[in-house]
């Protein structure tokens, strides 16, 4: 059995140890805590849903997409350094689907003044089989003439033709494919 005098001698020890292991324990908390608050979102008219790092604010303008112009949304925000969005416009026409995707596909490569790119197959859940679907690397310059990345993706749901990009000084490539591989086109 413990003496008296050594619980004493003990319980302050003890009384500091449950705060230290308490603010010990919140450090390490704030430490892991994500850069990036993920969120599901899905975008209004486009069927589909993914998730974005920060709220999205939305934009729509009327633009020509190999055709005639059509309403174009853009769901963007900015979140750690980097400028994550979606497009997505319907071309109401099957026979227009490739060329607007080949022209979202030059669209991203004229934004930062790189050269064309190698795109490359990527799947995403629900979309509709597209020859000009796929995914790519870029390097280039943003307007004020400073070097950027961006990690596009396009697809096609139907008649709908989506962009999904990010675009900053420097893209990793798990934040692009968290990003990407969260899309899904539902049903």
């Amino acid at each position: 059995m413990t003496s008296p005098i050594r619980r004493a001698a003990r319980a302050p020890a003890d009384a500091f140890a449950i705060p230290l292991l308490f603010v010990l324990g919140a450090l390490a908390l704030v430490a892991c805590a994500p850069a990036l608050n993920w969120r599901d979102v899905r975008p209004e008219g486009s069927g589909a849903q993914l998730l974005f790092p920060c709220k999205p604010d939305v934009q729509e303008r009327r633009v020509a997409l190999a055709g005639p112009p059509v309403r174009l949304t853009l769901n963007a925000c900015n979140a750690g350094d980097l400028t994550w969005a979606l497009a997505h416009a319907d071309v109401t026409d099957p026979a227009r689907v490739g060329p607007a995707l080949a022209a979202l596909q030059a669209g991203a490569a004229a934004n930062l003044g790189a050269p064309p790119a190698t795109w490359a197959p990527q799947a995403v859940p629900g979309a509709t089989p597209q020859p000009g679907s796929g995914h790519a690397r870029l390097a280039g310059q943003r307007p004020d003439g400073q070097p950027a990345q961006m990690q596009v993706l396009v697809f096609a749901h139907g008649t709908q033709v989506f962009q999904a990009s990010v675009v900053g000084a420097a893209v990793s490539e798990e934040a692009a494919l968290a990003y990407f591989t969260s899309i899904r086109l539902l049903p």
